[in-house]
């Protein structure tokens, strides 16, 4: 039976993002859901946008799926999570791409997303940029993480900036919505996927989700910020490597 993988996207990204993550010779359907706000899905009038109401729109949308693959990066890790915590009898397995949250509401590594959130509140977009690059934290990342530099500046190039701050500055200052707990009870076959050169998405936080789920296994692939081609290709080969085992496990 062909596997089912709900595969979701990191703040600011889309489907797109998520296929260029995605190893198409997998045997699996892989079913993608843009969050409110993103590419062109409406943003609703649920306030303030989270990981749990993220979740929730997305399980609705497994509606004709029994059982599946939960998996996400960065934002859909967390989603992924929380789906696998609070619907263990529906989700049979777990990928967490460059995990950016553990259980920690507001953590520190999401405090560049709501400080550029709050620029992009306040003034018009090319300020906003501009703020953000002369300030302290957009210069210690362009020489730590120039890649999660690149990310926030994009933020200022989506249409009606303001508005799509609101998202990024309510799961940047949110919480995951789930606890230690949860995730040490978790009995599932899980990946967890690292890189370095990476402030947004420290290994930090891989490794303590990896050493919090029961037999999880943390794979570290090539830093995005230094071979983007690389990271993608070692990205696929670790999920491709995961479903394979997972299809003869449950086979």
């Amino acid at each position: 039976m062909t596997q089912t993988v709900l595969f979701q996207h990191g703040l600011g990204g889309d489907d797109a993002q998520v296929a260029a993550n995605w190893p198409e010779s997998a045997d699996a359907l892989r079913v993608t859901i843009n969050c409110r706000g993103h590419k062109d899905t409406p943003l609703g009038h649920d306030r303030p946008f989270s990981i749990p109401l993220f979740a929730r729109d997305a399980l609705k949308a497994m509606a004709g799926h029994d059982r599946f693959i939960a998996a996400g990066i960065s934002m859909g890790a967390a989603i992924a999570l929380y789906l696998a915590c609070h619907h263990p009898e529906r989700v049979t397995g777990l990928v967490l791409v460059r995990p950016a949250w553990n259980v920690t509401s507001a953590p520190e590594n999401m405090a560049p997303i709501a400080e550029m959130a709050a620029l992009l509140q306040h003034f018009p977009p090319e300020a906003a940029r501009a703020a953000f690059s002369a300030g302290e934290t957009g210069q210690r990342l362009a020489r730590d993480a120039p890649d999660n530099l690149a990310s926030l500046l994009a933020y200022a190039d989506r249409p009606q900036p303001s508005r799509f701050a609101e998202i990024l500055a309510d799961i940047a200052t949110g919480s995951p919505g789930i606890t230690r707990q949860d995730v040490e009870a978790l009995r599932l076959p899980a990946l967890i996927i690292a890189n370095d050169n990476d402030a947004i998405h420290p290994r930090a936080c891989a490794e303590t989700l990896a050493a919090a789920i029961p037999g999880a296994r943390l794979v570290n692939v090539a830093s995005k910020a230094l071979d983007r081609d690389r990271h993608h290709h070692d990205v696929k080969a670790a999920i491709a490597d995961f479903l394979a085992l997972h299809t003869r496990s449950s086979s």
